[in-house]
This record gives structure tokens, C-alpha cells and sequence, in this order.
């Protein structure tokens, strides 16, 4: 296995690709101006996005290899390990690539919202997949981000270029709500093995022995991250994966509420509550009943 190449600072980037640095906490990098490179995983400590080209070649993340068609686009946060080992061979990359220290964003309006965008957290194989236009939309933010980095820096530079770098992942967020919608199947097809995988733990002793159902647990079984999992869930059913989670123990304690031999100490164990009183208080908020009123109905 190739040694993994820490990048640390944006200085440490452009040096891999052969590229000047314009400024020491961002770069915007055509990968077409780059000089030829050997692969090789790196380290991020610094946020990357990256919009591959078909002939960039694979990519692995974390123990899985990818092959990317043109305009597809990957997230990067601090601590992620991303790329391809190295064949022996140079390579010209392809695509657009941006990549900023996370000291860049310290004391900007981004610094606050940077952390909602969840596709940071995605894994490689729930990328996003652009359209022809939406490929151009994205060239075109990058390309005034450069433009930017070519002006000297003067007391504007900084708030312009965060201004944009939100303006490129406020269009990401959109295309990945556009993605959601039109991959209806496929999302049903998560939707339906969610529900299959909730169902499976609560009908075993996991309950007892592990507690709640976690989203990791969740995502872990369905192969995906568990922000992807979470934002899939929130668009397809309007409510969060917790709120979903809890949805479903309350469905499951109206069945056994039916059964007159279970008693509530059972229940509450049984569904992960904290105790028969947190059971009922729960119950009753989510379902307007007591579970005694429901038992008795």
C-alpha cells in the first residue's frame, strides 16, 4: 500500500500539482494547467472539492475504488483521505479543484454555515453528479474565485472569496436536492431497506444489549454515510432520521400495548426507554393517549 501524502497547508497542494500560490489559505487549480503527477491517497487537513474530469482515472476512499464520469464532484472535509495509488506512472489531471484552510473561513459569515453543508460528510459513492449546465454553473464560480486570487490582496479579498466559495456550495446544495428528486427509485429502494433494517433490530434483543438504534447503525447496513442517510430520509419523509427512529419504537410499543401479558416495565426496556414514566411521557406526547388509554381503547 502507497505511503498516504499529508496536505496540510495550500502551499503543500499546489506544490503536488506544480502550480504557483497565489494566496497562502485558498487555491483554484485547472487541472489541465497542472504539470503531470504520480497518484498517490492524501491526508486532507483542508477542505477540497473537486470536479473530475472522465480521465482524471479512479479514486479510492477509504477501502473502495470509484471511476468518475466528467462533471462529477467530491467533498472534502479535514482529516479525509482521498486518491488513487500510485502505478508507476505520470498522469495529467483533469477537472477543476478548490481547496482552502479552514483558517481561511475563522470570523466570516461561512465559519457559521459551513458545518450545514453535509455532503462534506458524504462518502465517494454518493458524489454528485452534475448536469451540462449545472457543470458550467460551477466552472464559472471557480473561475471568479481565481480571478480574485489574481488581484493583490487589499482588505476585500478575503470576504470575496468566502462570498464565493458559499455561493459554489449554495449551488452544490441545490443540485444535491436536484439529484435527490430525480432518483426517486433509487431513494425508495434505501427507504424500503431503512425500514426493513429498523425492523430487524427491533424484533431482535439488540434493544437491550446495544440500546436505540443509532443512525451510524443504520448507515453502516445500508453502505451509506450517515449525513447522506439523514438528508435522504429528511427529503423524502420530511422528518429527521431521530424523529423517524422514535416513530417507529412508538409503533412498535402500540403493538405490544395490544398484548395484555406485556407490561410496561417490558415495553420500556424492550424499545430503549429510560423507564416505564419516560415511556409514558413520550408515548403520550407523540400519540395524545397515555399508553393505559391506548392499552384500553
Amino acid at each position: 500500500m502507497n505511503e498516504i501524502k499529508r496536505i496540510d497547508t495550500v502551499q503543500q497542494y499546489n506544490d503536488y500539482f506544480g502550480m504557483e500560490t497565489l494566496h497562502p489559505l485558498v487555491t483554484v487549480i485547472d487541472a489541465r494547467e497542472a504539470n503531470p503527477v504520480h497518484f498517490c491517497p492524501k491526508l486532507y487537513n483542508l477542505y477540497a472539492i473537486l470536479m473530475k474530469d472522465p480521465d482524471c482515472g479512479t479514486l479510492k476512499y477509504g477501502r473502495s475504488i470509484y471511476d468518475y464520469q466528467q462533471g462529477t464532484m467530491l467533498f472534502l472535509a479535514p482529516g479525509q483521505v482521498m486518491g488513487s495509488d500510485d502505478d508507476g506512472q505520470l498522469h495529467q489531471p483533469g477537472g477543476w479543484l478548490l481547496a482552502f484552510h479552514p483558517e481561511l473561513v475563522r470570523n466570516t459569515p461561512l465559519a457559521q454555515f459551513i458545518k450545514n453543508y453535509s455532503f462534506f460528510s458524504y462518502s465517494a459513492n454518493e458524489a454528485l453528479h452534475l448536469s451540462e449546465q449545472e457543470r458550467r454553473t460551477i466552472i464559472d464560480c471557480m473561475c471568479k474565485i481565481r480571478e480574485e486570487l489574481l488581484h493583490p490582496i487589499d482588505k476585500h479579498t478575503k470576504s470575496l472569496i468566502t462570498d464565493n466559495i458559499k455561493l459554489l456550495l449554495d449551488y452544490c446544495e441545490r443540485f444535491y436536492d436536484r439529484q435527490f428528486e430525480t432518483r426517486e427509485n433509487v431513494n425508495l429502494d434505501i427507504l424500503a431497506r431503512f425500514e426493513q433494517t429498523l425492523d430487524d433490530y427491533l424484533a431482535s434483543n439488540l434493544p437491550i444489549s446495544k440500546g436505540t438504534p443509532t443512525v451510524q447503525y443504520c448507515a453502516d447496513k445500508l453502505c451509506l454515510s450517515a449525513n447522506y442517510l439523514s438528508d435522504l430520509l429528511k427529503k423524502e419523509t420530511g422528518v429527521s432520521i431521530s424523529e423517524y427512529i422514535m416513530e417507529k419504537r412508538i409503533a412498535y410499543a402500540k403493538l405490544m400495548l395490544k398484548n395484555p401479558s406485556i407490561d410496561m416495565q417490558e415495553i420500556s426496556d424492550e424499545l430503549c426507554f429510560a423507564n416505564p414514566s419516560h415511556f409514558s411521557a413520550v408515548f403520550k406526547k407523540m400519540t395524545g393517549l397515555t399508553p393505559t388509554q391506548y392499552r384500553n381503547e
